[in-house]
């Protein structure tokens, strides 16, 4: 697989206002990374920094939350789902106030000295629900404790020592994974506070992840289904050393927040949009409604939006020995399978099948039309997108096995040793399903979805006895003696590798951006196409 440079399609949605929508970002480009590069002065400021005032600003932090917690305690007593009083008590709006000068006090010490406003926050009665983006850092809470609005949260969360009861005192709407029907409960919790005219307003994350800022994923549908009125907020951190940013593949929690009270001056810029009023076509489509909203908030940042969704943050960092690199094509390739309708979890289980298919054609590259009927999907500028990912030497034609080890990777991004065994069924000899440097490298390459890679060192590796081809039982035998071989031998020198990064085993919404949205039919779903067979 290879890059071809060009740009894909983004034609508006249909009931969309934007005149000029923000473009699709272009394939390969990877929302869920962030390299953090010192140069040797800030390493030395960081240095520095460390021994003076990063303890002061981290025990001052510290101080400021044990000062708020007895005052949110309090405050948070009695049953949680209590009507607030309209209009709040004089006692609430003292503590109200306290509240947020103690939490402005500890940004301020930690080095956001000026928190730039633009915009006005609208009153409840004009819009009860707030969509934040881009989400990109556990600092995005400096917007809830300056306005205290309600968020969705982690149920989790409530029973964080002190950091949980702050959280209580802004009446979250907690949604449980544990529990199968939270996230419909959640929804009907949204919509009887945006109705009832009593609630706090609440300020929810549309993306359901964290991202690197560079573009807007796909929103959630969760935040539009009650069809009221949102506030678009956008969030910006114009500064020159980017420690804000937590991906999920990147610096971890724990080195952002010491870089960051490492700084001596931090930016954010917090932007408050105009409402956003639905039309009735957005009302009867949440998803619809996010995407327009999503486009309104792309050109106020001047970010392009892109169709990857929280479902490519786990294909990216997948636990398998081939982790995808930062430049990878793969999540292009996912969106527009995707886009084409084709589930990946109903494919997986006729991988074999297909692949058999394949390699009766040996080798033999096809046209887009013959790539539809394939499919048994219509020629389409999706299809034309997925097809030039795959057409290497632009002449209109492509090989039906990089297709088939893509889809393997999409459909089983951890089971890298199954993946491969399926090429080689594919492009081996007939005679003892060996392949050779070149076959081998073409299996890689499109298992990694890159355009160049060198498999000269590990092919030598492998085949010890020289015999100028491998077998698969030769890579896996090779594959269990040294588990990191694509680190050692094909990108030995990715940053993936630097001791600062930080990749989770297990990736999950972090507690500001619970997955909320309801799954099923007329959320946001597309309807499947037939299937391959």
């Amino acid at each position: 697989m290879r890059l071809r440079g060009r740009a894909l399609r983004a034609a508006p949605a249909s009931g969309a206002r934007a005149d000029s929508a923000p473009r699709l970002a272009p394939p390969g480009r990877n929302p869920f990374v962030h390299e953090l590069r010192l140069s040797a002065l800030q390493k030395a400021q960081v240095a520095v920094m460390s021994l003076t005032l990063f303890p002061i600003r981290l025990l001052f932090a510290a101080f400021m939350m044990l000062l708020a917690w007895p005052l949110a305690l309090v405050a948070s007593l009695g049953p949680p789902d209590k009507e607030p009083e309209q209009p709040p008590a004089l006692w609430r709006k003292v503590v109200d106030f306290l509240l947020k000068a103690i939490m402005r006090t500890m940004w301020f010490a930690g080095g956001f000295h000026r928190i730039a406003v633009k915009g006005q926050q609208a009153l409840p009665t004009e819009a009860t629900i707030l969509t934040l983006a881009p989400h990109s850092s556990y600092f995005d809470a400096i917007p809830v404790t300056m306005t205290m609005s309600s968020i969705v949260m982690k149920a989790e969360s409530r029973n964080i020592p002190i950091w949980g009861t702050l959280i209580r005192y802004i009446r979250p709407v907690f949604v449980s994974r544990s529990d199968q029907d939270s996230r419909r409960k959640t929804v009907e919790e949204i919509k009887r506070r945006a109705q009832s005219g009593t609630w706090p307003q609440i300020m929810i994350f549309p993306e359901g992840t964290c991202t690197n800022r560079t573009c807007l994923i796909t929103f959630k549908p969760g935040a539009f289904i009650p069809g009221v009125p949102v506030q678009p907020v956008v969030l910006r951190y114009p500064n020159k050393l980017d420690t804000i940013t937590w991906t999920w593949q990147g610096p971890g929690a724990l080195k952002i927040l010491w870089l960051t009270l490492c700084q001596f001056h931090n930016q954010v810029e917090i932007e408050f949009l105009p409402v956003y009023h639905p039309s009735e076509e957005e009302e009867r489509s949440p998803a619809l409604y996010a995407s327009n909203v999503r486009r309104v908030m792309a050109e106020a940042l001047g970010v392009s939006v892109t169709d990857y969704t929280f479902e490519d943050c786990q294909l990216a960092l997948a636990e398998g020995q081939l982790r995808l690199p930062a430049d990878t094509c793969l999540l292009e390739f996912a969106r527009l399978v995707r886009g084409l309708g084709l589930k990946p979890e109903k494919l997986e289980k006729d991988l074999d099948k297909y692949s058999e298919r394949a390699r009766r054609r040996s080798g033999e590259r096809i046209g887009l039309s013959e790539f539809a009927e394939y499919l048994e999907v219509p020629v389409s500028d999706t299809l034309e997108d997925m097809f030039s990912l795959f057409d290497e030497s632009g002449d209109g034609k492509m090989d039906l096995r990089e297709y088939l080890v893509a889809l393997s990777v999409v459909c089983r991004p951890s089971r890298t040793l199954d993946t491969i065994q399926l090429a080689f069924k594919m492009y081996g000899s007939p005679e003892d399903g060996s392949v050779d440097a070149g076959q081998l490298s073409c299996i890689l390459r499109t298992a990694l979805g890159v355009a160049e890679l060198t498999v000269t060192d590990l092919f030598q590796a492998i085949d010890h006895e020289e015999k100028g081809k491998i077998t698969f039982a030769d890579f896996s035998r090779f594959a269990e003696m040294v588990p990191s071989f694509a680190e050692d031998y094909l990108y030995p020198d990715q940053t993936r590798r630097d001791s600062g990064t930080h990749t989770p085993a297990a990736p999950i919404p972090n507690g500001f951006c619970a997955d909320f949205s309801p799954d099923g039919p007329g959320v946001g779903s597309r309807p499947s196409c037939k299937k391959l067979d």
